[in-house]
């Protein structure tokens, strides 16, 4: 089978996804077209003409299926190059720019969520990698065409983004052992999400200050991304921390090496998620798929990962949010000293369970069952 895979904004959650189908779908004959992920505007505009005019030869070659993100500008590609209408054509969404936050600093453009709209539209087969990504962007599809003035087909595109399914990104099968009682009594609490303002700075600082208030016993991994500005509540954190008889900072900033960013998952017990943006909490669930016990918030992806247990309540009110997650965590600090803590089962999303959806949905392409005529 060829596979063409269109990745017009190649972050690292875009680039995970890849590589995993690459490496357990090892037989399919892949070719990859992707574009680093800076210049936003430009590139989710500009990436049907960069393709058409300076890769044209590779995109009108013979393919048995198009794979494409949702950043690709499908539309406008398919009109530059009418070859590429020969093959049936896939969108996967890692992200909607419907539930996308906005921060302080952008403001409101409705392009990208037409663009969104446009090539889920172009597409043969509609997927997304979690039912919160899924129901937001059609929710999000339907409400703007509710605002336009007036030839706004909202019926006709609810009933074909419905056929859109989900599939999420596999995750790493690290057969990780549960995690019983350690060296001490202290609990090793995991944060690994990019250092940027929809991942809740603001929200872990708060946690922070009720669990230094409670006094409870945690030693701190504050892994993930960094970029040249960072969120100022990460400088709060640190002097929290520095100052703190009870809290102990263990980790600070990006971990660079595959292995030892393994090695640190595997010896964290819980692994926290303040986020008000995640469309599938990948981050989460490969740390979880090596042990760790979740603690997220009862919103966004996770109501479809994990089960109340292990999701604290969600609240506008950030202190009464940071208090709930502060409870369950003496809780599990309790339960690490007194038993063993409790574990959350994400074998079915790892990559070899997998991957073989992935086939069965390319092969059903192929023999044309998802080919709109």
């Amino acid at each position: 089978m060829r596979v063409l895979v269109l990745s017009a904004y190649h972050a690292d959650s875009h680039r995970s996804w890849l590589d995993g189908l690459i490496q357990h779908l090892p037989d399919i004959d892949w070719t990859i077209l992707s574009l680093p992920p800076r210049y936003f505007s430009w590139r989710i505009r500009g990436n049907s003409l960069s393709w058409a005019m300076l890769n044209r030869e590779i995109l009108e070659r013979q393919y048995d299926v198009v794979l494409a993100t949702s950043m690709t500008d499908l539309a406008a590609l398919r009109g530059l190059v009418p070859k590429l209408c020969r093959w049936p054509t896939a969108v996967y969404f890692h992200e909607n720019q419907f539930a996308y936050p906005q921060s302080q600093q952008q403001r409101k453009n409705v392009e990208p969520q037409i663009l969104n709209m446009y090539t889920a539209l172009a597409a043969d087969r509609v997927i997304f990698n979690s039912n919160y990504n899924r129901q937001t962007m059609l929710a999000g599809c339907d409400q703007l065409l509710a605002k336009l003035p007036d030839y706004a087909p909202r019926a006709e595109v609810a009933l074909q983004l419905a056929q859109s399914i989900v599939l999420p990104v596999g995750v790493a099968d690290t057969a990780a052992p549960p995690k019983t009682q350690r060296e001490n009594d202290r609990l090793k609490l995991l944060w690994n999400h990019r250092w940027e303002y929809d991942k809740g700075p603001d929200r872990l600082l708060a946690l922070l200050l009720e669990c230094d208030e409670r006094g409870l016993a945690l030693d701190i991994y504050l892994a993930g991304q960094q970029f040249r500005q960072r969120p100022k509540e990460f400088t709060e954190i640190e002097a929290l921390v520095f100052n703190s008889e009870c809290l102990a900072l263990k980790q600070f900033g990006f971990v660079e090496s595959a292995e030892q960013y393994q090695a640190l998952m595997l010896i964290c017990d819980v692994v926290l998620s303040t986020a008000i943006h995640d469309f599938q909490g990948l981050a989460v669930l490969e740390a979880v798929a090596a042990g760790c016990v979740p603690l997220v918030p009862d919103r966004l992806c996770y109501p479809q990962w994990f089960s109340e247990k292990f999701r604290y309540t969600q609240s506008d009110d950030i202190t009464q949010e940071a208090s709930s997650a502060a409870s369950m965590l003496a809780q599990f600090l309790d339960s690490k000293t007194s038993a063993k803590l409790p574990v959350a089962d994400v074998s079915a999303l790892t990559w070899p369970k997998i991957a073989p959806l992935y086939r069965e949905l390319l092969e059903q392409m192929v023999r044309g069952g998802h080919k709109r005529k």
